[in-house]
């Protein structure tokens, strides 16, 4: 089974729609491979909102096929509150990015993979890289921990902070 990353993200309620998320992922995991990293705090890039997003990356393996775990993805979501459609530059109540499925490169339906954003955000790269470290990006030919370490982190801050979900506190702040 191809291994799924996700990215989930949330600036309203955070902690209650992420372990929402979180619990309903787990549901879609084998749950032998599902795995967490921790959580990081950052303000919103791209709009002014008063609300910092707290971000985390998810891996687990699946069955379903890109464009089916996206649709899943979006359902999640919406059952979160957010509205369908582009709700890009606003604070909302979740997203989840799908940003790699395996080594998959291409247009999976809405989207195409691995994701841009992995590069781009250090919201997704950090913890990406904390999560997979050896594992190389499919296009860009380097690990997460290398394209990390060359990352300018000070450009976009964000900070680890404690989360827990289940009883299980899955991150803790630096």
């Amino acid at each position: 089974m191809p291994l799924a990353v996700l990215g989930l993200g949330s600036s309203i309620e955070r902690e209650r729609h992420l372990v929402g998320a979180l619990d309903a992922l787990a549901a879609l995991a084998d749950p032998a491979t599902l795995r967490v990293s921790r959580v990081f705090e950052s303000p919103p890039v791209g709009f002014n909102d008063p609300r910092d997003f707290y971000n985390l990356v998810v891996a687990f393996d699946t069955p379903l096929a890109p464009d089916a775990l996206n649709a899943r993805c979006k359902a999640i979501e919406q059952d979160h509150g957010r509205p369908a459609g582009p709700t890009k530059q606003i604070a909302r109540t979740l997203d989840i990015d799908l940003l790699l499925w395996g080594e998959a490169c291409g247009r999976y339906g809405d989207t195409t993979l691995p994701r841009a954003d992995i590069a781009r955000y250090a919201f997704v790269l950090h913890p990406l890289a904390e999560l997979l470290p050896e594992q190389r990006h499919p296009t860009l030919g380097l690990t997460f921990a290398e394209l990390w370490a060359r990352f300018d982190a000070c450009a976009q801050p964000h900070w680890a902070v404690a989360f827990t979900w289940h009883g299980r506190e899955i991150s803790a702040p630096d």
